[in-house]
């Protein structure tokens, strides 16, 4: 535990942390991969997959809060969507969550895999939502919103993911919600359903108290300059991070799957 190791955490926590602000993620996609291949890279001891879930779930809670905080005064945190998704998320991950234990690791990882493609190919569809619309007076099919949010929490929930990288695009594609809007929503609802996860975690055993501090106080700082920077950014650009980032996830997950 020296203050290189230290610095490695500090370090992947940022980095991760500043991406998922810039592009409305709790950010366990960028940083789960980090957290368990970085360390052993650069000759410190291996995080096991328990330990790197455990701490990615209690940074996605503080990261997704420190975003939150820093979208919430442009107005671009829409309470209805993140009421409506917010809500169904967390009761589909918990049922998720639960199922998942009757499941072996391949249907596991398959529905991870299958998950993340369909998040990668809707990204590249086309984006109807306005960009130019007053966002205080946005609206959205409430029910289609609340049974996509269940439905992404059961899959999310098999997989201990927080779902924020499937829940943009959903926004993006099939709700119509503006880029903005979608990115500071999606932070707000990944809050939420990181609760659940959080607690499991803690209640398992699995928490290591230093590297989440740690992880935890790089968050709070990067979180918020990712969101302040996401405001300044071109649509277009962020909607292609987050594409890229999607895209990585699925190449990898699925040349695990089949090398196995």
């Amino acid at each position: 535990m020296d203050f290189a190791w230290i610095l490695t955490l500090f370090a992947i926590g940022f980095v991760g942390s500043l991406i998922s602000g810039m592009v409305g993620i709790g950010g366990s996609i960028i940083k789960y991969p980090m957290l368990l291949y970085i360390p052993p890279a650069l000759g410190f001891v291996a995080f096991t997959a328990q330990e790197v879930s455990a701490i990615s779930a209690v940074q996605v809670f503080f990261a997704s809060l420190a975003g939150i905080f820093a979208f919430r005064k442009g107005g671009f945190i829409n309470k209805s969507l993140v009421l409506y998704m917010g809500v169904a998320i967390v009761v589909g991950s918990f049922a998720g969550g639960y199922g998942s234990k009757f499941l072996p690791d391949e249907a596991i990882n398959l529905t991870y895999a299958v998950l993340a493609l369909i998040a990668g190919i809707m990204m590249f569809l086309p984006k109807k939502g306005d960009e130019l619309a007053d966002f205080t007076k946005l609206s959205f099919n409430k029910t289609l919103a609340a049974s996509l949010a269940g439905l992404t929490g059961i899959l999310s929930g098999i997989v201990g993911a927080a779902g924020a990288f499937i829940t943009v695009p959903i926004m993006l594609v099939v709700l119509r919600i503006p880029t903005r809007v979608a990115i500071a929503s999606s932070l707000a609802i990944t809050f939420i359903s990181s609760i659940g996860s959080t607690a499991g975690k803690l209640m398992g055993g699995h928490m290591l108290l230093l590297p989440s501090i740690v992880m935890v106080i790089a968050s709070t700082i990067a979180s918020p300059l990712g969101a302040i920077i996401s405001k300044k950014l071109n649509t277009k650009v962020l909607q292609w991070i987050l594409a890229a980032l999607i895209i990585a996830t699925v190449i990898k997950i699925w040349l695990d799957i089949l090398t196995n």
